[in-house]
Order: C-alpha cells, then sequence, then structure tokens
C-alpha cells in the first residue's frame, strides 16, 4: 500500500470543504482517527436504513405540506423506498413496509384530490406500484427506523 491517501480517503486536503472565508478546516489528529474510525464501523445498512426514513419522511411531506405538495417528487421517493427495501436487513424491511404503505395511501388519496375532471392523474405522474398492506390514517409523526 503506497502512502497517496485513496481517492475515497476523508482526511485528503483535496476532499476537505473549506470553512469559513476560505480557511482551510483544521481537524485534530484525534479528530480525524474518530471519524476513520466512524467510517470503518459504519455499515451501508444502516445508512440505508437512514436514507430510507428520510426520504419516506420527505415523500410525506411532499404530499400533505400544503405548501410543499410535489407529487412527482413523493412518487420519486416511494418508488426509491421500493427499490431498497429488498437490500435493507430483513426486520428493518418489514419495519418499513407499513410506513411506505401509509404514504402511497396519502399519494393515492393526494392525486385522486387534485385529478383532473375524468378522474384521471395530472399530466406526467404515474402511481407508485402498491408496496404494502393496509394503511392506517392519521399518525402524521416522522417515521424512524427502530433502534434509532
Amino acid at each position: 500500500m503506497s502512502d497517496k491517501p485513496s481517492e475515497h480517503d476523508i482526511s485528503d486536503p483535496e476532499l476537505q470543504q473549506p470553512g469559513p472565508e476560505g480557511a482551510e478546516p483544521q481537524l485534530s489528529e484525534a479528530e480525524r482517527e474518530m471519524l476513520e474510525q466512524q467510517m470503518r464501523e459504519v455499515r451501508v445498512e444502516d445508512l440505508l436504513t437512514q436514507t430510507v426514513a428520510s426520504v419516506l419522511n420527505l415523500s410525506a411531506r411532499r404530499i400533505v405540506k400544503e405548501d410543499e405538495v410535489d407529487l412527482e417528487q413523493a412518487r420519486i421517493g416511494i418508488e426509491a423506498v421500493r427499490a431498497i427495501i429488498p437490500l435493507l436487513p430483513a426486520e428493518v424491511g418489514e419495519a418499513v413496509r407499513e410506513p411506505l404503505s401509509q404514504v402511497q395511501m396519502l399519494y393515492v388519496q393526494k392525486r385522486e384530490g387534485s385529478a383532473g375532471p375524468e378522474g384521471s392523474p395530472p399530466a406526467g405522474e404515474q402511481p407508485p406500484a402498491d408496496g404494502g398492506g393496509p394503511a392506517s390514517g392519521g399518525d402524521s409523526g416522522l417515521w424512524t427506523p427502530r433502534g434509532s
């Protein structure tokens, strides 16, 4: 192994973002080692779980917040979560199915409420495929995966 940092080395000065007024961030050796240790320990599944929670919450927000409604963004979020579920640990995938189903139901309700006179969705929007069981409405709180 060479002394040259790898292309993904977070301690590489070229990858560090400048601080206020263009100053380079100054990490102590202890801080740098702590970041390195965190990167060694983080699992892709953990990051995907956090990402799924964030995407589900943002998708729900794009459906229910009247000043932020964007059904196309919600549809993309729903499809992304559906694509990631098979990559998650089984217990997390199961825990995600109910919140996903709830967001899908919100999406369909909003889309049908904003449909044109023929009852079709606005141009360019396709409903996300159904990926879960029955949804229970009413809970507008943010979803977080178990153990977070």
